[in-house]
């Protein structure tokens, strides 16, 4: 599989790297700015790369409430801190603006990013209302701005949201397959932090068997190695963050302590 060839292993732990809020936010501190958003993410890099995750996945997380079309200070934010930041990169680095497929090709080809996630195809309705998602639109778009060989990490269903119309895991999967060739598929819980179910993932990947079908939401140290049997790898954020609060910067000591368990469960050597 390709994670193998980009994350040097199979089931990899991709870490969240939660910017703190940046101009434009609701929660952007402004008398901090952004100096105090690229201190804190440096400090988080830190931790996440010697605590042994397989790679770093850079979001907006505290541009609360999301929006469908993100402000351009946002991508343009966020591409200076990770100009800023990217010497400190010694593992793959991915990105995602949240809820917004077009800002977040042009920040991943502006950036060098090797992977992205996000939500590329379908209709929901939730807490930010109703989202619809031109995925042929969209990816003419990734191409157009020069990120074609960037690997696209689709959620299958957004967390917060739900379908329009009535489908089951199994066929959401199978036609986002068929229509879309995502790289990966991602089976989250409702919120960030929450579980996402194993069941469900194992169902997911008996319909698309050649897809890997990755956790997205809710591995803890108490369920990694349950999670990890029922899929191909983990996108892991809030555990890892001091207390496990989802506002809390990232900490060594938890970091290594769950990637520990995660060696010893993949049989590294």
């Amino acid at each position: 599989m390709w994670m193998k060839e980009i994350f040097g292993t199979d089931k990899p732990i991709v870490a969240m790297l939660h910017l703190a809020a940046l101009p434009g936010d609701p929660l952007y501190d402004e008398n901090k700015g952004l100096c105090y958003v690229i201190e804190r993410a440096k400090r988080e890099i830190k931790a996440l790369q010697d605590g042994g995750v397989d790679g770093i996945l850079i979001s907006n997380e505290y541009s609360f409430p999301y929006m469908g079309d993100v402000p351009i200070i946002t991508a343009m934010s966020m591409a200076r801190v990770i100009g800023q930041l990217k010497e400190y990169f010694t593992i793959p680095m991915g990105v995602q603006i949240i809820s917004d497929p077009y800002k977040t090709f042009d920040l991943a080809a502006s950036v060098g990013a090797k992977f992205v996630r996000g939500t590329f195809t379908g209709s929901f309705a939730g807490d930010h209302g109703i989202a619809v998602y031109d995925t042929g639109k969209i990816m003419r778009h990734k191409i157009a701005v020069g990120a074609k060989d960037v690997k696209c990490m689709y959620n299958l269903v957004p967390e917060a949201a739900k379908y329009l119309v009535d489908r089951s895991w199994e066929e959401i999967a199978d036609s986002t397959v068929f229509h879309c060739k995502p790289d990966a598929l991602m089976v989250a819980g409702f919120l960030a932090g929450r579980e996402a179910d194993t069941q469900i993932m194992t169902r997911v990947k008996k319909v698309v068997p050649n897809t890997p079908v990755f956790a997205n939401t809710g591995v803890r140290y108490e369920n990694i190695e349950m999670q990890l049997a029922a899929c191909d790898g983990a996108i892991v954020g809030t555990t890892f963050k001091e207390d496990g609060d989802f506002y809390k910067e990232a900490k060594y000591d938890r970091v290594k302590a769950f990637m520990n368990k995660v060696r010893e469960f993949r049989g590294d050597k």
